[in-house]
């Protein structure tokens, strides 16, 4: 049976920073996968029409690279899901999945510190009991620079990898998909920087005992 993937990126590069290896080890095995980005810039007045226009030719050289097998975009407001009413969000990720049946979904962690994450999240899980999405057998948490890591708590509620992919093979390809995120990749040491991009790649590989992985949180998997 072949293998359907879905990735959900509240924001376009959220996918590629926190399982672009992952996806590209998905397509080289000739497994279907499926880009969700769950906000659009076009839904927002903080950006001006060149933004927007550069963030749609983005987004489709982007897909192109992946050879995602579809693009969905939700277009709710960047910075807003958690003033947007649950149900309507629901209904948007529950015809997704719907409409595609995958067995495995990449989505952000449910600690991470941006409000976006935190909902998608939220609403994923909801949509995906047992009894409502019986076909996914794989739910599965990626991490994300400057969120993931920035989501401090008292409580113990950091990032603790039980799953790693060996992404030794993809790395060049990915910091090229990477590139085409020219307004959120800056220099170091700001957070989302190549050098901070590839350290995390060598600090999950050691872990792994490889040259280079992404590290995950399995939160259900089903065999």
């Amino acid at each position: 049976m072949n293998k359907k993937v879905v990735v959900f990126a509240p924001h376009p590069d959220d996918e590629s920073l926190g399982c672009g290896g992952t996806l590209l080890k998905h397509k080289s095995l000739g497994h279907e996968v499926h880009w969700c980005i769950v906000t659009d810039m076009s839904a927002s007045d903080a950006y001006t029409q060149e933004q927007k226009k550069q963030r749609v030719n983005t987004v489709e050289q982007v897909a192109k690279l992946y050879e995602f097998d579809s693009v969905i975009n939700l277009g709710f407001q960047p910075a807003g899901l958690d003033n947007v009413p649950m149900g309507q969000l629901l209904n948007a990720l529950k015809d997704t999945l719907e409409s595609i049946k995958p067995d495995t979904l990449y989505l952000p962690y449910a600690f991470d510190v941006h409000s976006d994450h935190k909902v998608v999240y939220q609403a994923i899980i909801s949509v995906t009991k047992t009894f409502r999405a019986p076909y996914v057998s794989s739910i599965i948490c990626y991490e994300t620079l400057s969120e993931t890591d920035y989501g401090l708590s008292p409580l113990n509620t950091q990032f603790q990898p039980n799953m790693y992919v060996d992404t030794s093979e993809y790395i060049e390809q990915k910091h090229q998909i990477l590139k085409c995120y020219e307004s959120e990749m800056q220099t170091h040491p700001f957070p989302r920087s190549f050098k901070a991009v590839e350290a995390l790649e060598v600090l999950r590989g050691s872990q792994a005992f490889v040259d280079a992985a992404e590290a995950f949180v399995i939160l259900r998997q089903r065999w």
